[in-house]
């Protein structure tokens, strides 16, 4: 039985906290993915939210990304592409949302991690936040993210995580290469930097905000198709016997 995980959202002063849990790093099964799609459905529907933050539970990991445990458990194409298209569905979730999504990456980031990340668009993160897309060690690929992650760090930087898939990247590095915004030492000073940063940007005026928002995500309209033909790539890929061997080999 995979564990379901839980998302909760806190509204204070029009901003929006959805956070994100789950007891495997903050990982993702596919009935997580789809709660957190709703919930930021329904936030950005809500007239009483100016801003959105993303954050996950705890002190150390943001996320691990995709489930392993329901990545060994896929048996088709079919459910493998609609495992995948859950990502695909909190990306554009977020990139088609009304109002600008902050991400607090308090810690580690692996591969659906760091589409989620890429798919903010301001982020603050610590000197903890490593990033990594493992997936080609697994037999898969980030086929469903890289829209996401190249937008933010283009292509170069893009090949040079997926291609070393065991090598963590720096939060340093991630800056460097426009994943992050912001970059602290410590999770107090995100924190306080993050409350400062928010109460600033609902004291504007929102309708200038949600322009903004348009612009920022000016020519992504194809990924209401892209990101599925993506998913097909990755659920045909997970189903084979060498990425079967190869997730078991790396959960281990």
């Amino acid at each position: 039985m995979i564990p379901p995980g839980s998302i909760s959202t806190v509204i204070e002063n029009t901003v929006a906290t959805i956070i994100f849990s789950h007891p495997a790093s903050n990982s993702f099964p596919s009935a997580l993915l789809q709660q957190l799609t709703n919930e930021l459905n329904t936030v950005d529907q809500n007239p009483e939210v100016a801003i959105i933050v993303i954050k996950s539970e705890g002190n150390t990991t943001f996320c691990a990304g995709a489930s392993f445990d329901e990545l060994l458990s896929l048996t088709t194409l079919d459910e493998g592409t609609k495992f995948f298209s859950g990502f695909a569905n909190v990306i554009n979730a977020m990139r088609n949302c009304s109002k600008l999504i902050i991400g607090r990456i308090q810690g580690k980031a692996v591969g659906g991690g760091v589409g989620l990340a890429a798919a903010c668009d301001y982020t603050f993160a610590t000197q903890n936040s490593m990033i990594k897309l493992s997936e080609i060690a697994v037999g898969i690929g980030p086929f469903v993210i890289e829209p996401a992650v190249s937008r933010k760090m283009g292509k170069m930087a893009f090949a040079e995580m997926t291609l070393t898939p065991t090598e963590w990247k720096s939060a340093s590095w991630a800056k460097e290469n426009h994943l992050f915004s912001e970059v602290f030492e410590s999770l107090d000073e995100l924190d306080i930097r993050l409350n400062n940063f928010t109460s600033e940007l609902v004291s504007y005026n929102k309708t200038a905000l949600i322009e903004m928002k348009k612009v920022l995500w000016k020519g992504t309209e194809n990924w209401n198709q892209l990101l599925y033909e993506r998913a097909a790539i990755s659920g045909k890929l997970a189903l084979s016997e060498e990425t079967k061997q190869a997730l078991k080999k790396f959960k281990k």
